[in-house]
């Protein structure tokens, strides 16, 4: 019952929130509940699976719906952990634990099939991300402020510098991740670049993020697999 787990037969050493921003993916929304939830299992987590949802048909803002999720994750539980996963993406590897570093934010996502098992370029924190409450206030969270696909990411890497932190990445052998795609009949395969920057980070990152968070809860409601958080 939303998508919350804990292992039966042992206390879980680690509790992981599971944060997924969602908008009208159904196909994706159950290939990923189908994968994700028996391999947590075998990682013996306490874990739950939030689905975040942005209502309209305004431009998407990942960025902004992870920040609403960890706001209200963090009425929940005392979380351990907060996994910042697309729903796109499913991990090749049980020993890929889904579990924070104790120092640094981590990038789970270290080797995904449509880059060919490669980091895309250096500062890349895109996919799957894994960061304590604490990480995640320090940086001030993620921007409020990215309409559209691509480019918070690369903000996202320059907030942790700038808070201080490094990014430690998932061995390669360990962080893979199969893309899910479910339009690659009519996709063009084109060499990915890097999405040009749309703020000056620097400037932004302390008064564009947790701190200055404004939204509108319109229903939080129990699934027998996820917990939906729906905001305007």
């Amino acid at each position: 019952s939303g998508g919350h787990y804990r292992p039966p037969h042992c206390f879980a050493r680690y509790k992981s929130a599971i944060l997924v921003a969602y908008r009208n993916q159904e196909k994706y929304l159950r290939h990923l509940l189908y994968y994700i939830h028996p391999f947590l299992q075998r990682q013996q987590l306490s874990y739950t699976i939030y689905l975040i949802q942005q209502v309209g048909t305004g431009s998407f803002n990942r960025a902004k719906l992870l920040n609403v999720g960890v706001r209200e994750a963090m009425k929940d539980e005392e979380w351990d952990c907060l996994v910042l996963h697309d729903i796109d993406l499913v991990p090749e590897n049980d020993y890929n634990l889904y579990i924070c570093d104790e120092y640094y934010p981590k990038h789970m996502a270290s080797a995904m099939d449509k880059f060919q098992y490669i980091l895309p370029y250096n500062s890349f924190f895109g996919g799957v991300s894994a960061l304590t409450p604490e990480h995640y206030m320090k940086m001030n969270g993620f921007p409020n402020t990215y309409w559209g696909d691509g480019g918070e990411n690369d903000d996202i890497a320059t907030r942790i510098r700038l808070a201080g932190m490094k990014i430690v990445r998932t061995s390669p052998h360990l962080g893979r991740y199969r893309v899910i795609d479910y339009n690659e009949e009519t996709e063009i395969q084109t060499p990915w670049r890097r999405p040009p920057s749309q703020h000056n980070t620097r400037k932004t990152w302390k008064t564009d993020g947790m701190n200055t968070l404004q939204f509108r809860l319109l229903s939080r409601t129990k699934h027998p697999l996820y917990t939906k958080i729906t905001v305007d």
